[in-house]
């Protein structure tokens, strides 16, 4: 290890050397100081992020204020940005000639009377927060990008409609606090919940675009983006706020106080808050959310500080579900089938709970004034919770049920039955949600007899424990040239079980499959299980990360330039508690470990004109493993990784590899004093992904049953992302600025990936699915923002904008457009009735309606003394514009014969299922400054 160690600081130092000398070659004798301070009171103010704009110059002010670029700046009209949280970010214009010093004496920087990122964090995160799907949960990151009109667009305006940035979730972006990266293993996501309702204390935000250098991570096609907890970054005072919404929550209320540092080198900063509603947007969508934050910071000398955070926000909310166009037409687009009254209250049988807290620890050491190095470690425990109901030997409890929907009597083989068909919409337009009364009823009629309860409410819980560590180096070996390297360790442990939290009435319940009749652990057959006991599946899962990345970027004349590679291992393994009967061989103990290497290269440049227009380029290709959910096709039952069962590997499939990403794009800015735009082309395309589903298909060949509970499992998709963004904000007058932003968008499947079909009997590889050039389900491919905003002298504003949005399409079902679609499953030949023409008609992917939105955001402050009072108020969808945002298709119609007797009929049994957008939502926002 110790020749390892010293060959690898012979290279760096080499390296370093090779840059220093090759810079130095470009060396120019000009210098641009300043100080910066408050307004009115001339107060110096330490730690404002100072930078050239379109550049990677960027330095912060010291304690006096004071800062300094020198050697090597771009020459010419230029923009100098000032960034400080409590402060109005600030733009100056400057002049920098060749060989001068230019001298900035006093840069003046106003006390914010609003927080500028009020407009776009407050009334969405929340939204992000608390999503259960990858539907909108991708532009958490451009929330804190409030420089970039285009970022702020789609936050704002396009967010509500689950418009994915560039046709990516955020499993493509990474997010970071204090260095450490909290996208889950489990999914390649952060779990935005983990730190909801925090906003006052989590506004210190570093935002690296795509791939450019940053110190906290090497970069994603979507960027990266870092969250500092140090209690000395928080201004001293303090914050009260109260919100209102009929969104997710109906009220919140936040305290906040910082101490700013104080005598003896301490800081601290605290935070409480509570989010709550009885009911959402949705019906019966309550939400019970609690926030608390503490952080202690001791600053040992002007080289050493160390710091610890504590974040805690337990939190549960009520789910809503996808309908299909039947249930929305019979009900409103406000339907949920999860609920029913008990007791004269609405209960929530799907109810999602997170309790994970954080504890964080640091060290920072200025080592001198050139090179720090940032140290972090982190431990998470707790767990998430699924609730469910659980129903064996008894009628499935969902009131929207295919068999009591109208469509079912009119359905009849013997033809349609209109009189049924009419009492069954009758009791579902009346009534249509689930009956706790007759659940209760069942299972006490079943203890009585001696039986077993036939429905229980269960929890799908993940109890996970959390270790991570890092360390940063940041070397500015000269203001145009700076070396970024980090080492870093994550490692995970977690318990997987379904656990019976309610027995609804009965006394005790089976953990035997009932649809299958066998049994979900042979260690204990025929086991009688009651409230607490685990049942049905549980299981361990270990993953471990240890990686490390260097990256370097420098400047020269009118270029700034940065390139880097990154190197990680990742290991998974299962270890099942459980013995499943039906895979009764691979489902028990420790499973084989499953190795992946990561590598990445990346590089970069921008291109100076003048100060006015710049071209901007960024590339890479990363191999990453893949996710915990994406390597394993039933975790929850067995070892089998994807391409594999107990038997070996799948025939036609490959070995499970590594996820390619290829990312580029292509920038032009423009800006002056009164327009600022951006334009960018990009592509990226995203390979070797692995996807599983589950689910009840009729029309399966292979299998015994042509009707079975299967894992669907997708083997090597490719997918491809390329378009243009457009986002410009020009100064129209003095108080009155006009903003526009466009995406077009192309988002496909760029291949015919393998699939093949599992149930707990057999395995049938199905062979390639005809996916190509289908559109991805990636939300909205074109949007179109007009908004104008006026900014009153008085401290008030107001807001307007106009949204197009075009090219929504549903998810298509895989197996669908597979040979399994025109085979007969008796015999295994194409059907007699095959119609190549038929056959494109019912495969079409469905597209949704264009529409358009306006949404109306207004605030005013008020300074009372030496406090702030400030209002913010957002309406979206002023007109309550209906419109979906997404769907899928039901894969249970899987062959060409049953699809299109579906389609044949009066109304489809098995129809595609929508989410659709909220109607008109407000938020209000009133905050207390001091």
């Amino acid at each position: 290890m110790v020749p390892y160690l010293e060959q690898m600081n012979r290279f760096f130092h080499l390296f370093g050397l090779f840059w220093v000398v090759f810079n130095g070659c470009f060396c120019q004798n000009t210098t641009v100081l300043g100080t910066v301070v408050q307004v009115n009171t001339s107060i110096s103010i330490a730690g404002v992020r100072v930078s050239l704009e379109g550049t990677n110059i960027r330095t912060q002010t010291d304690a006096q204020g004071n800062f300094e670029f020198s050697e090597n700046l771009p020459l010419g009209e230029q923009e100098l940005i000032l960034i400080k949280e409590g402060y109005e970010s600030a733009k100056f214009p400057i002049l920098i000639h060749n060989n001068q010093v230019l001298t900035l004496n006093q840069l003046f920087m106003h006390p914010s009377m609003m927080y500028e990122d009020d407009r776009y964090t407050i009334s969405l995160s929340e939204e992000e927060l608390t999503n259960d799907t990858s539907s909108a949960d991708n532009i958490a990151g451009l929330l804190q990008s409030s420089q970039d009109i285009f970022s702020r667009t789609a936050a704002f305006d396009f967010g509500p409609s689950f418009f994915k940035v560039r046709g990516l979730g955020s499993d493509q972006g990474i997010m970071s606090i204090n260095g450490i990266t909290m996208n889950k293993f489990s999914n390649h996501r952060p779990q935005w919940s983990n730190w909801g309702g925090l906003n006052d204390v989590l506004r210190n935000v570093e935002y690296s675009s795509g791939f450019k250098p940053s110190v906290h991570s090497f970069g994603a096609p979507l960027g990266s983006t870092n969250i500092s907890t140090k209690a000395s970054e928080y201004p001293s005072g303090g914050r009260i706020t109260y919100s209102s919404s009929n969104r997710s929550y109906a009220n919140r209320l936040m305290a906040t106080y910082a101490s700013g540092l104080v005598k003896g080198g301490w800081a601290y900063a605290v935070s409480v808050g509570r989010r709550w509603s009885e009911e959402g947007y949705q019906d019966a969508t309550f939400y019970d959310a609690n926030s608390f934050f503490l952080s202690l910071e001791k600053k040992i000398n002007n080289q050493h500080s160390v710091y610890l955070t504590g974040i805690y926000t337990p939190n549960s909310r009520g789910k809503s579900s996808p309908n299909t166009q039947e249930v929305y037409d019979l009900k409103n687009t406000k339907y949920n089938e999860y609920w029913g009254y008990h007791d004269q209250e609405k209960r929530n049988s799907r109810v999602k709970r997170i309790e994970e807290p954080i504890l964080f620890i640091g060290h920072q050491w200025q080592i001198n004034s050139g090179l720090d190095l940032l140290t972090n470690a982190l431990f998470q425990f707790g767990s998430t919770g699924n609730l469910r109901l659980d129903f064996a030997n008894g009628a499935n409890p969902s009131p929207a049920y295919y068999q009591r929907l109208p469509s079912y009597a009119l359905a009849n083989p013997n033809g349609p039955d209109y009189s049924q068909a009419f009492l069954l919409q009758e009791e579902f337009t009346a009534n249509g949600q689930i009956d706790w009364n007759r659940i209760y009823d069942a299972n006490l009629t079943n203890s009585s007899m001696g039986l077993d309860a036939s429905y229980v409410l269960s929890e799908d819980r993940n109890e996970d424990q959390f270790f991570a560590i890092s360390s940063a180096l940041n070397w500015k070996i000269s203001d145009r040239l700076r070396l970024l390297s980090k080492i870093d360790y994550r490692q995970l442990r977690s318990h997987n079980f379904a656990l019976i939290t309610d027995m609804l009435g009965g006394t005790t319940y089976s953990n035997v499959d009932s649809f299958e009749g066998t049994q979900f652990d042979l260690n204990r057959p025929n086991s009688v299980i009651q409230k607490g006991d685990v049942f049905r599946y549980n299981y361990l899962l270990e993953a471990k990360q240890p990686s490390v990345w260097i990256q370097a970027e420098g400047s020269f004349g009118k270029w700034d330039y940065y390139g880097g590679i990154n190197f990680s291992q990742t290991v998974y393994r299962r270890e099942g508690l459980f013995r499943n009967e039906a895979n009764s061989n691979n489902s028990f103990g420790k499973g084989p470990e499953v190795r992946f290497e990561g590598i990445g290269a990346k590089g970069g440049f921008t291109y100076k004109f003048s100060g006015k227009h710049i071209i901007d380029f960024n590339g890479a290709y990363i191999l990453r493993a893949p996710s915990l959910s994406n390597t394993y096709t039933n975790v929850r039952y067995n070892h089998n990784v994807v391409g594999t069962n107990s038997q070996g590997p799948i025939p036609g499939t490959a070995s499970i590899s590594e996820e390619k990403i290829q990312s580029l794009d292509l920038n032009y800015l423009f800006r002056t004093n009164l327009i600022h735009a951006r334009l960018t082309a990009f592509y990226s395309k995203i390979m070797d992904v692995n996807q599983t589903s589950i689910y009840y298909a009729d029309g399966l060949g292979g299998f015994e049953q042509t009707s079975e509970f299967i894992q669907e499992v997708l083997q090597g998709i490719d997918t491809k992302h390329f378009g243009i963004e457009f986002g410009a904000q020009g100064q129209l007058t003095p108080v009155v600025m006009l903003n526009a932003a466009v995406a077009l968008g192309n988002y496909t499947f760029d291949n015919n990936p393998f699939l093949y079909v599992a149930s707990d009997a057999s395995t049938v590889p199905v062979g390639r699915t005809y996916l190509k050039n289908y559109k991805l389900a990636s939300g909205p491919q074109s949007v179109y923002s007009l908004g104008m905003e006026y900014r009153d002298p008085k401290y008030w504003w107001m807001g307007l904008s106009a949204n197009l949005f075009q090219n929504t399409f549903i998810d298509i079902s895989p197996l669908q457009r597979s040979s399994n679609f025109y085979t007969d499953p008796r015999d295994g030949l194409p059907f007699i009735e095959y119609d190549q023409t038929i056959a494109q008609k019912l495969l079409k992917q469905e597209r949704f309606n264009d529409y358009i939105t306006v949404n109306a955001v207004g605030g005013k402050s008020w300074k009372i003394g030496q406090r702030y009072l400030g209002l913010f108020i957002s309406l979206n969808n002023l007109f309550n514009e209906r419109y979906r945002t997404g769907g899928f298709e039901q894969g249970r119609s899987a062959n060409f014969r049953t699809l299109l007797d579906d389609l044949s009929r009066p109304k489809r049994l098995f129809g595609p299922k929508y989410w659709y957008g909220q109607g008109t939502t407000y938020f209000v926002n009133l905050n207390l400054r001091f």
